[in-house]
């Protein structure tokens, strides 16, 4: 038998994919992709990337300063353009999928939510830290009377217990919320953590609430852990293409289109479509390779926030400090989103210290 003809039976032996194993993809190149690119998308790259996602058949693209709606500050990072000019050059070539906008409560606010419905986002991923679901109530409630799809999206999901996320994914259920994310913003999890809490939420929520995870790739598990949630009953995974985003970037969206194709589920997105977007439109925008390094890996290792990598790396060349012991510094502090102030602090106080006691810190660690 040649190479081929194994290699033919081997994709012939892979499981038929039923109705029953469906699942939908949401690309968040143009959201979670702007912390890569320090949020200097232009509405022509936007145009690019999401018209070329939708031609591939991906349902849902995200489009929002990293940040979410809002963000663009000097506390986050300014974007090089007004948000509401990359949304709407993507609202003007897109044809079949939805528009996604992430907004974070006390970043975004209603006005905020309401001018990018009107420019053609029908759904609104509300998110909050893990354990603070009750402030996103309100915005929830707005975006559903608003005809929106609502989203809630659980960061940092890895700091807290499986049940422990769940009482907050009741929250944003009871708030009116469509879906749930588990969402690992630090790349932190395991496949068997991504599991555990996926498992919890669909125990725990109703069947017509729908469970999401949002995967980073600093552990080098993005992939995996998004078919372990699969396998967990999971309705909405994310991907960004080529795995553009913060940290080491998200669960690449072409390399879920092609595993999930092999393991049996279905995406409706063309698998040489989303191949094609990957290599001719987002790898030349792209400012670097998105690699699990010393500083991603060790963001997964501390469990910190992906988003911030470039933070951390400009305050450690600004006191001359390894990024890494900032990193770790700020896991031990369990510095979340929002506190992005911090790093300065942490980079300054480890600057003032003998190197033989960073170096006992890192022990400690």
């Amino acid at each position: 038998m040649s190479m081929q003809d194994a290699g033919q039976d081997a994709v012939e032996t892979v499981e038929q994919p039923s109705a029953a194993r469906r699942y939908r993809l949401t690309d968040s190149t143009l959201r979670d992709g702007s912390h890569a690119v320090a949020h200097q998308f232009t509405p022509e790259q936007a145009a690019a990337v999401a018209s070329a996602l939708d031609r591939a058949g991906v349902p849902v693209i995200e489009i929002s300063h990293g940040d979410g709606i809002g963000g663009s500050s000097f506390n986050y990072g300014f974007s090089k353009v007004d948000e509401r000019a990359i949304i709407k050059a993507a609202a003007q070539v897109v044809h079949r999928a939805k528009l996604a906008a992430l907004l974070l409560p006390g970043i975004g606010v209603a006005d905020d939510l309401q001018e990018v419905q009107a420019l053609g986002v029908s759904v609104a991923r509300i998110a909050t830290h893990c354990t603070e679901a009750d402030i996103a109530v309100q915005h929830i409630g707005m975006a559903k009377r608003l005809g929106m799809e609502a989203v809630g999206f659980l960061m940092m999901a890895h700091m807290i217990e499986p049940k422990q996320l769940a009482s907050q994914a009741l929250i944003m259920e009871d708030a009116g919320a469509d879906c749930v994310y588990v969402v690992d913003s630090a790349g932190a999890m395991t496949v068997h953590d991504a599991r555990a809490r996926v498992a919890e939420l669909k125990a725990r929520l109703r069947p017509t609430t729908q469970v999401g995870v949002h995967a980073h790739n600093n552990l080098s598990l993005a992939v995996a852990n998004s078919i372990g949630a699969l396998e967990e009953g999971v309705d909405q995974v994310d991907g960004c293409s080529r795995g553009l985003g913060a940290g080491a970037g998200n669960c690449p969206t072409e390399v879920l289109v092609a595993v999930s194709e092999r393991v049996g589920y279905q995406t409706g997105v063309d698998l040489f479509g989303i191949m094609d977007v990957a290599e001719d439109v987002v790898a030349p925008i792209m400012r670097r390779p998105q690699l699990v390094d010393r500083s991603t890996l060790t963001l997964g290792y501390a469990g910190v926030y992906s988003s911030f990598l470039l933070h951390a790396e400009r305050a450690a060349a600004r006191f001359d400090v390894d990024v890494r012991e900032i990193l770790l510094e700020l896991g031990r502090r369990r510095v979340v989103g929002g506190q992005e102030d911090m790093i300065v602090d942490v980079a300054l106080e480890l600057a003032g210290m003998d190197p033989a006691s960073r170096y006992r810190g890192r022990a400690r660690g």
